[in-house]
């Protein structure tokens, strides 16, 4: 599973270029896998922090970069202020970065007519302007409190020499019968399947279909064969047991023909 995820991972482009609302994208770099063994990554992990791990065994495994600090917790005595994800080093260009990982799902509601808006969670609990202003505005300023000064410090870093970027992916989904739309600034290629509600689901349009709902872990992974697909009757008790609690489920679609998609089936 850790090297499907690895694949995914690399296979989700960066969601913008260069600059957006002043938070630049990091480039990450390109890396042969072809001979690539990753470590295994504890279960119990949230999928972000999985992500993290399978960003610090990609990063390591070439020559351009050094990771200097991991999942660096910032305290205050006892209180925990924030956490760094990476202080990395460009090996060729000593220049240092502050690197914030995010890894996102999220559906475009075209009903919202700015473009930074439409970015959704499948729960609705998250959106991608409050996590770009967070990451703006609490997590690179950490880099810059008197508490982060003091760790660079012990581990002979300044932080005034020190870039901080955003490695920002993620997967989009559209609505399933409005696919026609441009989502600029964010990039086509971000596109990894559609969303539909649950009223919608039941329509007759997928009664050919057959289905299965991925682990979180699975989330990033590109659909395939090699899991059990179930019928739309087959599976509906489930689907409508996790809509019940207000939970929106992803699952892989099976066409007649064979063809793979992924779709997220919204409770609202």
């Amino acid at each position: 599973m850790e090297l499907q995820q690895t694949i995914g991972f690399l296979k989700t482009p960066a969601l913008w270029d260069s600059e957006l609302l002043e938070v630049t994208q990091f480039n990450f770099p390109e890396i042969d896998i072809s001979n690539f063994i990753p470590k295994q990554i504890p279960n119990n992990l949230r999928l972000g922090h999985q992500i993290e791990h399978i960003f610090h065994q990609l990063i390591t495994q070439q020559n351009e970069y050094e990771v200097l600090l991991f999942n660096e917790p910032i305290r205050n005595e006892n209180r925990t202020l924030g956490e760094l994800d990476f202080i990395i080093k460009n090996t060729k260009t000593n220049i240092y970065y502050h690197i914030e990982l995010t890894y996102k799902f999220y559906l475009i509601d075209f009903s919202n007519t700015d473009p930074i808006h439409q970015l959704i969670g499948p729960n609705k609990k998250d959106s991608f302007y409050q996590k770009l202003t967070k990451i703006k505005e609490k997590q690179f300023k950490l880099l810059h409190s008197i508490e982060a000064c003091k760790l660079l410090i012990k581990n002979n870093l300044n932080n005034l020499l020190i870039n901080s970027q955003t490695c920002f992916k993620a997967q989009l989904f559209i609505p399933y019968f409005n696919k026609e739309k441009p989502i600029i600034p964010f990039k086509k290629e971000s596109i990894f399947g559609y969303w539909i509600s649950y009223t919608n689901f039941k329509h007759d349009t997928f009664f050919a279909h057959k289905f299965y709902i991925p682990t979180k872990k699975e989330w990033v992974v590109k659909p395939h064969e090699n899991v059990a697909y179930k019928t739309q009757q087959n599976i509906h008790s489930e689907i409508e047991e996790m809509i019940n609690r207000k939970r929106s489920p992803m699952v892989w679609l099976k066409s007649e023909n064979n063809d793979y998609s992924k779709l997220f089936i919204v409770w609202w």
